[in-house]
């Protein structure tokens, strides 16, 4: 008989970072239509007795960029690779597009902002305060989404109404006036 060798289970690999994703990091402020690059950065949850937040911090360390935690006015959704969180700030709306490397990551970014921020006590202890302040927050986000889709049109409209018009440096031209219809 041949002597077999114990088994042995395979190493497992740890990943000691497995709350952390790169991502790229955009935001675009009150009042602006742009999203503004900050650059590269790393999403880490951290975990605190019983609540957690998620803290945006560059990728050289340093200062966070963002937090959110169960305290923060948010709504976070997914578009691509891509997670938009929206937080309603004093009434105003600021938003945070992070940029993560492929859908599987983009889950996680996003399973691990809900989970940090979702209200769980406030819903547990007042669930129609829950929800009321829930439809507040998705209707100013809302509300800011129409401003600017709004400001886009109006700007995309004075481009084109001054595309029209004719200017020319000739004077005759100009006191001519409109052109005559036979």
């Amino acid at each position: 008989m041949r002597p077999t060798a114990p088994h042995v289970p395979a190493p497992t690999v740890v990943r000691d970072n497995f709350r952390e994703i790169q991502v790229k990091v955009h935001v675009r402020t009150p009042g602006k239509d742009t999203w503004a690059y900050q650059g590269r950065g790393v999403v880490i949850q951290e975990v605190t007795g019983h609540s957690s937040r998620v803290v945006v911090r560059p990728l050289n360390g340093g200062k966070p960029m963002a937090t959110f935690s169960e305290m923060s006015d948010l709504q976070a959704e997914k578009r691509g690779n891509f997670v938009v969180i929206s937080c309603v700030d004093s009434g105003r709306v600021i938003s945070w597009s992070l940029n993560a490397l492929n859908n599987s990551e983009t889950l996680r970014l996003l399973a691990s902002i809900e989970l940090a921020c979702y209200r769980c006590k406030q819903a547990v202890s007042d669930p129609r305060l829950h929800s009321k302040a829930r439809r507040k927050i998705e209707r100013l986000i809302k509300e800011d989404r129409r401003k600017r889709h709004r400001r886009r049109k109006d700007q995309e409209a004075m481009i084109d109404a001054f595309a029209k018009q004719n200017i020319s440096n000739d004077p005759s031209a100009q006191e001519a006036g409109p052109p005559l219809e036979l």
